[in-house]
């Protein structure tokens, strides 16, 4: 794989480089390059999440060593799972379970324990350098990375320290690349800012996009690209409106079918975008919509950008489009299903549900 090849294959299925020029530089110099992302290991995995492990999968290929970092602590500090560690450390493991049953290659990822940096008490003293560095205003700012709003810290101050530890992961790890959806554009930004006072490594950062909730999310006419990201995400707390990787087929079924998809418009149609992130991105994929012919007939799709086209154009309606992405999503998420028919996966599952919800 040429420098060319390994760039297009980074880049695909992201929204954002930051910045393109540093990673080519990166690529044309041979540098081996060092990846990470860090997840909070704070329920089960859903659709959005399967963007992410694709992308890790992804940058594999390209030649990147790939860490990941199960982000305990985060969760715990975040309020995830209740804050009960033990269920946090089982679903992290089972996070890595849901990963190899989707083909993703983790005999190369290197995990890593955020439990074993807390051990270390120069990362303690890097987390306080950078809080040093940053004014209480821009770390309450930072707070939608983890999906909170700036006044929960008045109530929780340890709110404010998770920001610094998330750049502060990234500074330690001395990383090249920092993988993370469009919601964590603070902690990457202000990690290249600190990065840069403190004369260590500055890390490009790489977004990948935020998959729309079933409902369509809320809808928002002003506010910064990363905070228009959040506030339509697809979420583990609201179950109605997020596919899970153990969900039933008729479970499926029901919620696309119950799912927001207005005719002839893409901006966030999650129906769409399930399509775009998703389906079209696995190896020979091709989407059958199978029609009467008195409304069509049945048509097949080889490529996102004709889908979109056809269904913009109103030539396709949303219900036929359901149809054909419940039929390719039950046939994708089968591999995964049949980890939780284990009756120790289904239960440890339960408690993880009951957890995000209670």
């Amino acid at each position: 794989m040429d420098t060319d090849e390994k760039f297009e294959l980074i880049k695909k299925n992201l929204i954002e480089i930051i910045t393109e020029k540093e990673l080519k530089e990166k690529l044309e110099h041979g540098d081996k390059m060092k990846g990470y992302l860090g997840f909070e290991p704070s329920g089960l995995a859903h659709l959005g999440w399967l963007i992410w492990m694709n992308k890790v999968k992804d940058l594999i290929n390209a030649g990147v060593e790939f860490n990941l970092l199960e982000a305990t602590w985060h969760a715990m500090i975040n309020d995830k799972l209740g804050g009960n560690m033990e269920l946090i450390r089982k679903a992290a493991k089972l996070t890595r379970e849901v990963m190899k049953a989707l083909d993703i290659p983790i005999e190369k990822i290197k995990f890593v324990d955020a439990e074993e940096m807390a051990q270390d008490k120069d990362y303690w003293a890097l987390v306080i350098k950078v809080m040093k560095m940053t004014s209480l205003a821009r770390m309450k700012r930072a707070l939608t990375i983890m999906g909170r709003n700036m006044d929960e810290a008045d109530l929780d101050t340890s709110k404010l320290i998770y920001p610094a530890m998330q750049v502060s992961d990234i500074i330690y790890m001395d990383l090249d690349l920092a993988l993370g959806g469009l919601d964590q554009r603070k902690a990457h930004i202000l990690a290249r800012e600190v990065s840069e006072k403190i004369n260590v490594k500055k890390p490009i950062a790489l977004h990948t996009p935020i998959l729309t909730s079933l409902d369509g999310g809320e809808r928002m006419s002003f506010g910064e690209i990363d905070e228009q990201a959040a506030s339509h995400k697809m979420s583990k707390s609201k179950p109605n409106t997020a596919i899970f990787v153990n969900d039933s087929e008729n479970d499926i079924r029901e919620k696309i079918n119950n799912a927001y998809c207005p005719p002839k418009q893409a901006e966030f149609n999650p129906i769409l975008e399930i399509n775009k992130y998703l389906l079209f991105p696995r190896e020979n994929f091709k989407l059958v919509l199978e029609r009467p012919e008195k409304y069509g007939g049945t048509v097949v799709f080889e490529s996102y950008e004709e889908l979109e086209k056809a269904y913009v154009s109103g030539k396709i309606h949303p219900m036929d489009l359901k149809n054909a992405t419940i039929n390719s999503l039950i046939e994708m998420l089968g591999p995964v299903r049949k980890i939780f028919e284990k009756e120790e996966t289904k239960e440890l599952a339960k408690e993880i549900f009951k957890g995000v919800t209670r």
